[in-house]
């Protein structure tokens, strides 16, 4: 198996595969692919899975059944915002938390399942809330985070207290604890106030500046906006625009 990440601001994972290779998606991650590529789709990764290992990743954000690609032949999945697709090595008894959207494919020794979930009432998080999956099992993974990366190592004891948007990925060393901050409750945190989430480690951190809840709050306030002097073009295009938006949010 061989696989380059390619391009900059919008980059494209493609992983070319041998006879009897193969690599595991949640559906709709497929960009392009050669036609000697042969999908099926399977509940079953790294030797464990099952209809009830499906429900737990469909509540983390996946579905029931993941796509299996087999080769020979070329598969290439797409970042679905400007960012970055980090590879990272999974090993037997480790494992990896990553944000909803973020886990793009992996070897078929990947085991993605639900990692952790909160509601939050406020309109900043709609009402997905916050949401982990985690990624064990052995073998490689493929992580999407969108806008400019930066990553820590923290030593053992070391806290950073993180947006939870803005928390891309950690390693499973690393224990998380989601805590209200009070006195900041306004229309956009809602009754809950302000969240937070600190990371403790020792383990690496990665954390992503543009996070899709954070992009699509920022732009709710221009969707749909009447324009008195072109009602029906400025309908048109916030009708366009916010579903785009919808479909961006639903996935």
């Amino acid at each position: 198996m061989q696989a380059e990440i390619k391009g900059t601001t919008m980059p494209v994972l493609q992983v070319s595969l041998d006879q009897g290779e193969e690599v595991v998606s949640t559906h709709g991650e497929l960009a392009w692919m050669t036609p000697s590529i042969m999908m099926s789709q399977t509940t079953n990764t790294g030797g464990t899975g099952g209809f009830m290992q499906g429900l737990k990743r469909m509540v983390a954000g996946g579905g029931i059944f993941m796509t299996r690609y087999a080769g020979p032949g070329a598969i290439t999945f797409a970042a679905k915002l400007p960012g970055h697709i980090v590879p990272v090595d999974i090993e037997a008894g480790q494992s990896y938390f990553v944000h909803r959207h973020g886990w793009l494919c992996g070897t078929s020794g990947i085991v993605p399942g639900m990692g952790f979930q909160q509601s939050f009432r406020g309109g900043l998080y709609g009402g997905d809330g916050f949401i982990l999956q985690k990624l064990e099992g052995q073998g490689r993974a493929w992580i999407e985070l969108s806008g400019e990366l930066t990553s820590y190592e923290l030593p053992p004891g070391q806290m950073l207290m993180v947006h939870p948007g803005h928390v891309g990925m950690f390693q499973g060393t690393v224990t998380f604890r989601v805590t209200r901050i009070p006195g900041i409750a306004n229309m956009m945190f809602g009754s809950d106030g302000f969240h937070v989430v600190a990371l403790t480690g020792p383990g690496r951190v990665w954390l992503q500046s543009m996070p899709l809840p954070v992009l699509a709050h920022a732009l709710s306030e221009y969707l749909g906006r009447d324009d008195r002097n072109d009602r029906s073009g400025a309908a048109v295009q916030g009708g366009l625009a916010g579903g785009i938006i919808g479909d961006m949010l639903g996935r």
